[in-house]
């Protein structure tokens, strides 16, 4: 039962609507619904101030499906589906309205855009081929009710790029650096901003990059204060933690 819906009901007892007993009635039936292949949690937005989102690799196309419509039968809204196949987002359109992006496999079905917070989250990518884990990233965070600036092919190849951009990122309440190779760029904008920054590895790269590991090695050992790592590739990670530090802000 998501927050809106929970205060509404409590109001409705408030005003002598509905009985107590028959607000706790309607609270236990609520948090969750078993599908058989997946218990769908309905009050995970009342524990952690967002809704379950979606891992669609590994799940078919039909699973998603019924997933997305048992959270749009609650009246769930901006429900996110990360890593989900163009075969998947052609069943779920069909149904429900789905908002899907193929470069990094994000989609959001019932998509209402809207704005929680004030602050900005900027999301910054060392090169072009970063792109899909970035754009994961932004899109997580716009789900999520953030407002996103994106940085993109800014790495320390060219700094002057990075440099040329100083006042978006000092402006930031957040900033999420994506890159692979050596992951340099997480360091050079921690040196550089005063807000939290969080670093994603990306497995781009030449043979010794080792699919993410030496970005990630580089970015634990970062000598600039105020940067966190998340795990290689996960974009959806750094969107949510930034939209967790942003929304905090308020």
């Amino acid at each position: 039962m998501e927050k809106q819906k929970l205060l509404t009901l409590l109001n409705q007892v408030k005003n002598g609507d509905i009985s107590p007993e028959e607000a706790v009635l309607q609270f236990k039936l609520q948090p969750f619904q078993d599908l058989g292949y997946a218990k769908v949690d309905f009050h995970r937005d009342l524990r952690q101030g967002a809704a379950e989102v979606i891992y669609g690799k590994g799940k078919t196309p039909e699973q998603i499906l019924g997933i997305v419509k048992a959270m749009a039968g609650q009246g769930g809204k901006n429900i996110l589906i990360t890593r989900m196949s163009q075969e998947a987002a052609q069943l779920v359109q069909q149904e429900i309205p789905l908002d899907y992006d193929p470069i990094c496999l994000v989609g959001i079905a019932c998509p209402q855009p809207e704005l929680t917070a004030e602050g900005t989250i900027v999301v910054a990518t060392g090169g072009t081929s970063d792109l899909s884990v970035a754009e994961e990233a932004a899109r997580t965070a716009e789900c999520l009710g953030n407002r996103v600036e994106r940085l993109y092919d800014v790495g320390v190849a060219g700094l002057h790029r990075l440099l040329s951009n100083l006042p978006t990122l000092m402006e930031a309440k957040v900033v999420i650096a994506v890159a692979g190779m050596e992951g340099a760029l997480a360091s050079v904008i921690g040196g550089l901003v005063d807000c939290p920054v969080i670093a994603v590895p990306t497995s781009v790269g030449y043979g010794a990059s080792f699919h993410g590991l030496t970005a990630l090695l580089s970015m634990l050992n970062s000598c600039a204060s105020g940067v966190s790592v998340v795990n290689i590739d996960n974009g959806f990670g750094a969107g949510y933690l930034a939209s967790m530090i942003n929304h905090m802000a308020k």
